[in-house]
This record gives structure tokens, C-alpha cells and sequence, in this order.
């Protein structure tokens, strides 16, 4: 790799500005690591394979020469790219990388103005027939009939304008898009980045709520939402408890170097496998027909790994706890019938170690006390609607 020049431009000391009036972008920008980088002639997202996190980079002389608008327009650009996963999910398997780059920038500068000269915009040049607001999946159907056409002329000798020999433009990509990797699908650090995207979108949105979505348009906001009312997938969740979880288990080894002290004292094995608790709410308002579709999830999710099993009400009678193994099936049974606290299972969880703590419930109680391990919920959508308290933890929502 060549050496990066020193540049005195830095993205970060502008952003409060940039983003003073999108609320719903300066929230996402937070929890997105940005790092200036020469090596891309522009600026690109990506997922860090190292941490699985999300980080911009960006060329620092590019964006100094930039209007403060102009400034804008690509900082939107670029975090559309997450807001519509682009980078971790949605290419099609079949997709040359540069059709579906194309079609992504189609998707995104239909509500972006302000952009740097040499942008795709739909309705303008090489793209005049092409309408606005449409998703990148309607781009692409758009950009194959329209890359055959421009084969066929070249083919037959005819006038092909800039076109490439694959049909699409000479240039036009405005941004980097090296760094997306494999989007098809079994990539583990795609799909812990893409659990994480879900959370960060959430929470802006919250905070949009109360502040304002500012120029975000009113169908991208549907479309926010609905991206958040998604089904359970539990190898994801499992993946990302997993790979954020705390370290369960250290233990000494001569046959590894300490990092600090080298051959002076021994070394230390990590076992990372995370240690999941599910509490199951039984109280009394937790209808049979709920109760069941809880352990119809938990069937699933008894096929990837095992955890320990903790009914509850306003108590957790230790007797009752049980750890469900991989691969058995448990029948569904209701073993209390009480009132709904969930201190109880929290305490509990608190106070055996574990790493990962999911609540299945119908939300029909106070907020808890403060979880010592990273804490989830499941209910139903119905439930869902009530807000019985607010929470910046995850919320998993399944039909009953």
C-alpha cells in the first residue's frame, strides 16, 4: 500500500455544521467512524472486516474543494448507501458490481440536489428517460434493458453516445464502492455489521421523531420505518450476541506470549462463545396463543446453539430454570400465572454471569433496572404499538 500525504482538511471538525439541520443524518453520523484516506480519489462506506463496524472514508483534498453544499450532498449520499443496504446485503448474486453501482447512485441522487459535477441523476443525460424516486432494484431492471439496447447499436455499428462496451456510461460512478465485498449473503462480518446498522438506524429515527426528519422525503421515511419491522432472524441475532459479547471465559497458557511481559508470564486463551439467557414472560396477560408462538421462535433458535431457559412473572423460582440444547424440541407449557416484573429476570441474569439476555414478553410492565449484559426484547407488533415504556434497547417484533 503507498504512502497516504498529509492533508490539513478533517471531516469531523465540519460535520456539527454540515449537519445542523438533518437530525435524522447527524444522528446517524455519531455512530459512524470517518477516516480521511488519499488512496480513494472521492469518499465510500464500508464494513471494516477487522471490527465489523461501518466507516467513511473520505479523500480530505477532494471534500476542501467542495462547496459547503456540495459538502452536504455527498455526506447524505453516503449514508444513504447504509440507510438502504447497499453495502451489506441487496446485490443481486447475478449483478456485475458496476451495473448495481450504477443503479444504487440512481437510487440515492433521486433525492439529493447540490451534488458535484459528474453525478448520476435520473432524468439528465445518458439517463433523461429514466424517472425519479424509484428504488435501486427498479433502477437496475431500467439499466439492463437500456445496456442491451446500447449493445445492440454498438453491435450493429450504430451510435452508442459515451457508452461503454458493457452499455452504461464511461464514467459517472461518482464514489467508491471497492470495499462492499461479498453482499450475496453467508458473510458473517456483513451480517454482524448489518444487526448493528438496524440498531443505529433505529435510534436515529427516535431522536427524528423529536427533533425532525429534516430533508429526508416523506417515502424514504416509510421506507426507514418499515426496514425496522423486520421478522426474527436468530442466526443474525446469535452472530451478533456472539461477536459483542463479553469474554466468558480466560485462562492462562504457556503456549500463547503475553502481549506486554514476552516470555516473562504466560499468555491468555479466550473462549468467545457468549452465554444466553431467554426469559420467557408467563404472567396471566400472556395469552396461550402468544406464549406459543414465543416457543415456536425459540424452536428455531434451538437449531443454532443452546441457552438457559428462565420463565418469570413478578419472580423466577430457580427450579423452573432449564437449559434448552441445541437441536431438542421442548413442548410449550406454562408452569406461572402471575403479575409481570421484569427486575426479576434481570436480577437473575445479573447475577449468574451470562452475556446475552433476551426478554420475551407481551412489554405489559415497568422498566426494568439496568442489565449487567447486552439486553434484547421480543413481543408481538400488537404489543409493540402500546409503549409501555421507552427504551434505546433492541425491540424484536413477530406475529402471533
Amino acid at each position: 500500500m503507498k504512502d497516504e500525504k498529509t492533508t490539513t482538511f478533517d471531516l469531523n471538525h465540519h460535520i456539527l455544521n454540515l449537519l445542523r439541520q438533518e437530525p435524522f443524518f447527524a444522528a446517524l453520523s455519531r455512530r459512524i467512524n470517518k477516516r480521511p484516506s488519499t488512496l480513494i480519489p472521492t469518499a465510500g462506506v464500508r464494513v471494516d472486516p477487522d471490527t465489523a463496524q461501518f466507516e467513511m472514508l473520505y479523500n480530505p483534498e477532494f471534500f476542501d474543494r467542495l462547496t459547503h453544499p456540495e459538502r452536504l450532498a455527498v455526506l447524505k449520499h453516503e449514508f444513504y448507501h447504509l440507510i438502504f443496504e447497499h453495502v451489506t446485503s441487496r446485490k443481486p448474486s447475478d449483478i456485475s458490481p458496476r451495473t448495481w453501482n450504477f443503479a444504487t447512485d440512481l437510487a440515492i441522487n433521486s433525492h439529493l440536489d447540490d451534488l458535484p459535477a459528474g453525478c448520476l441523476k435520473p432524468g439528465q443525460g445518458f439517463f433523461e428517460d429514466f424517472e425519479s424516486g424509484l428504488s435501486a432494484e427498479q433502477y437496475l431492471s431500467l439499466l439492463l434493458k437500456k445496456q442491451k439496447e446500447e449493445q445492440e447499436k454498438q453491435k450493429n455499428g450504430g451510435e452508442s453516445g459515451d457508452a461503454a462496451p458493457d452499455g452504461l456510461p464511461q464514467d459517472g460512478q461518482f464514489d467508491s464502492h471497492d470495499d462492499w465485498g461479498d453482499t450475496d449473503g453467508g458473510n458473517p462480518t456483513n451480517d454482524i455489521a448489518s444487526e448493528r446498522l438496524k440498531d443505529f438506524v433505529k435510534k436515529a429515527a427516535q431522536e427524528a421523531v423529536k427533533s425532525g426528519w429534516g430533508t429526508v422525503p416523506a417515502n424514504v421515511q416509510r421506507d426507514i420505518k418499515s426496514r425496522l419491522e423486520t421478522r426474527v432472524d436468530w442466526r443474525n441475532v446469535l452472530r451478533y450476541f456472539i461477536k459483542t459479547s463479553r469474554r466468558a471465559d480466560r485462562r492462562s497458557t504457556v503456549k500463547r506470549l503475553n502481549k506486554r511481559y514476552r516470555y516473562i508470564h504466560p499468555g491468555k486463551k479466550v473462549n468467545r462463545q457468549a452465554n444466553i439467557a431467554i426469559s420467557i414472560d408467563q404472567s396471566g396477560s400472556v395469552s396461550d396463543a402468544m406464549l406459543e408462538a414465543f416457543f415456536g421462535e425459540l424452536t428455531k433458535l434451538a437449531d443454532l446453539a443452546s441457552f438457559t431457559v428462565i420463565p418469570f412473572d413478578t419472580r423466577v423460582d430457580e427450579k423452573l430454570v432449564y437449559e434448552w440444547k441445541k437441536g431438542k424440541k421442548i413442548d410449550t407449557k406454562r408452569v406461572m400465572s402471575g403479575g409481570t416484573c421484569f427486575n426479576a429476570p434481570t436480577k437473575y441474569v445479573n447475577n449468574n454471569g451470562f452475556d446475552g439476555h433476551i426478554i420475551l414478553t407481551d412489554m405489559a410492565a415497568a422498566k426494568p433496572i439496568a442489565s449487567l449484559c447486552q439486553r434484547m426484547w421480543m413481543t408481538t407488533k400488537d404489543c409493540l404499538r402500546y409503549n409501555y415504556f421507552q427504551t434505546n434497547e433492541r425491540i424484536l417484533a413477530i406475529d402471533a
